[in-house]
């Protein structure tokens, strides 16, 4: 639940060398006044958006200072996207499927009980919960009441954050959340599903029984909240979010998941499910979904994939949430692509192979910081020096299948506990026609083409150019 759905629930690179592509630097930190910041707070405290909140859980939880960071976050619209396939790839790959199955199993209980409550398949709130935390795994550091009392002093949308900030200071108030657990993103999300404090107090419930609501510490409660937000965004018992289909032969149509028609409108078309069997009849209405246009993945979608992009306001999001709660369902983690192959012949890459390119990196000498698996600006930056390093173009720092490959490919030094206080580039150079080793062997890997140039200078090309 990003910032960027901010009426619902709310979750670069320095160098552009010879990318087509090339990525925003992350702009600077501001300096912020912290004697504004304190008259702000001041002015805050005595507004009518605060009157609920106690002086002493107002002066007891204000912040010294204000974050900067935050306010850098906030305006940090970074140019490079990702395509479809390198979203989901990360979102939905073996591991996150195997740890869905796991929670499955041992939340079995609980989640046959949000369903007779709410009406909420199991599988869909495992989705929601995977996607916005890993699964309990990935939480939030940032100090909320730090974060929102920046956001609420600074910059745009301070309306909103103070409402949320205070939104924040009576979840603490009324007991639900200890002020130490209250650690979130730098928008203000929180919890094992990232409610805002704003949605936290109208649909939050205290499923456990033990008169908190608490969606950090508190699996049932984070799922059972989960499920009541799905619900109030008009989720459909007994209904599918939608399926995988197949178009037919000369098929013309546009990418509106808002025009939902009967399912007899598409079986009409000659639309059916992506194996060839007819279309089923458990779904009433839905809308075509082309991620990618018509020669990629096609979905029917209904009501209930509407309420997954409520939590986010991505259709990419929505569809992560969906194919991750279709393989938890079906306990199968062997395939996590859609039938339909992506148009691109350089795929995504998993967190594992994400780790690994990270890895081979440090091993090469680059500073990108930890192994985590979260293709960043410094990864990025990274990538962009080795394929000029290797004559790539376009140097586009994307971390796909084929720069999996060729980094792998190269990299012999195996796993590397080495830290670096300084960046460490290597040294860019032209690689040689005859001699150079490393330079054949590249050439063995896929997707690359060696092209000599009328000086003798070699330098290999990606056969897509990158698109």
């Amino acid at each position: 639940m990003r910032y960027a759905k901010i009426t619902a629930i709310t979750t670069a690179i320095g160098l552009t060398l010879t990318a087509t592509t090339a990525q925003a630097a992350k702009p600077p930190a501001p300096n912020l006044s912290n004697a504004h910041f304190q008259q702000c707070l001041d002015n805050l405290q005595r507004s009518s958006a605060f009157r609920s909140i106690d002086s002493y859980t107002f002066n007891n939880y204000r912040p010294s200072e204000p974050d900067p960071s935050v306010i850098q976050s906030l305006n940090y619209q970074p140019e490079f996207q990702k395509d479809v396939w390198d979203y989901l790839s990360v979102l939905v790959d073996k591991e996150r499927v195997e740890d869905g199955i796991r929670a499955k199993y041992e939340m079995a209980d609980t989640l046959r009980r949000i369903e007779s409550r709410y009406g909420v398949k199991p599988e869909h709130v495992l989705g929601v919960w995977g996607v916005e935390s890993n699964f309990g795994q990935t939480l939030g550091k940032k100090d909320l009441f730090q974060s929102l009392a920046t956001l609420s002093c600074f910059d745009r949308r301070q309306s909103y954050f103070r409402g949320e900030f205070a939104n924040a200071l009576k979840i603490v108030q009324n007991g639900d959340i200890a002020a130490s657990d209250m650690k979130g993103s730098w928008a203000g999300a929180f919890g094992q599903t990232q409610f805002m404090p704003g949605t936290f107090l109208d649909l939050a419930v205290d499923f456990d029984g033990d008169g908190r609501r608490d969606l950090v510490n508190s699996k049932p409660d984070a799922l059972a909240s989960t499920a009541n937000f799905l619900k109030n965004r008009g989720y459909r018992s007994g209904e599918p979010w939608g399926y995988e289909v197949k178009l037919p032969q000369g098929f013309w149509g546009a990418n509106s998941r808002h025009d939902k028609k009967p399912m007899s409108y598409w079986r009409d078309k000659g639309l059916t499910l992506v194996d060839g069997r007819p279309l089923p009849y458990d779904l009433d209405r839905a809308g075509l979904l082309l991620p990618a246009g018509l020669n990629g993945p096609a979905f029917l979608v209904g009501k209930n994939f509407d309420t997954f992009y409520s939590y986010n306001a991505s259709e990419n999001y929505a569809l992560a949430i969906a194919h991750l709660s279709d393989l938890i369902a079906k306990e199968d983690s062997s395939k996590t692509d859609f039938i339909t192959a992506w148009p691109t012949d350089d795929p995504g890459i998993s967190r594992q192979q994400a780790k690994d390119i990270q890895q081979a990196l440090i091993n090469a000498g680059y500073d990108i910081g930890d192994v985590d698996g979260i293709i960043g600006d410094n990864t990025r930056t990274a990538i962009q020096q080795y394929q000029t390093s290797k004559g790539v173009f376009p140097a586009d720092g994307r971390a796909g299948q084929k720069f999996y490959r060729l980094i792998m490919g190269n990299n012999s030094g195996g796993a590397s506990s080495r830290s670096f206080n300084t960046p460490t580039t290597p040294v860019q150079k032209t690689p040689s026609a005859t001699n150079d080793s490393i330079t054949q062997l590249i050439e063995r890997q896929d997707g690359y083409r060696r092209v000599v140039g009328a000086d003798g200078s070699v330098r290999l090309v990606r056969i897509d150019s990158g698109k």
